[in-house]
């Protein structure tokens, strides 16, 4: 099992900026890739973006591609979320998850972990 959990949402003005942050525990050494997605109130899961955990390679939605960056320290066991030029239509609930098989994906149900979740707004 792996244990996820996300800090760092809370409200934010159009055009600022906000950093999540995703700490796994647990046999973490599974993990192949970890991923960012978000759900906003009546909308499905969106894929942000993917970074593979032993690796640097990355992927991200087109929606947040140039204004979103993932990172990591493994040696921290955690993921970042670095989210720049916010507009309103980034509000949402934001989640990590981790994925055991081999491959970036952008489905929600190819990961296996999931954390609980960090609310980020952004008002206009």
């Amino acid at each position: 099992q792996v244990q996820l959990v996300e800090s760092g949402g809370g409200l934010v003005q159009a055009g600022g900026s906000l950093r999540l942050s995703c700490g796994a525990s647990g046999r973490t050494f599974s993990i192949y890739a970890m991923g960012w997605f978000r759900q906003a109130p009546g909308k499905e899961r969106e894929f942000v973006g993917a970074i593979i955990w032993s690796g640097f390679t990355t992927y991200y939605s087109d929606s947040v591609k140039g204004r979103f960056t993932i990172s990591k320290n493994n040696a921290k066991n955690t993921m970042y979320l670095q989210m720049n030029s916010l507009k309103p239509e980034d509000t949402a609930v934001y989640y990590c998850a981790a994925d055991r098989t081999v491959g970036l994906r952008p489905s929600p149900e190819e990961y296996d972990y999931w954390g609980q979740g960090t609310q980020v707004t952004v008002s206009s």
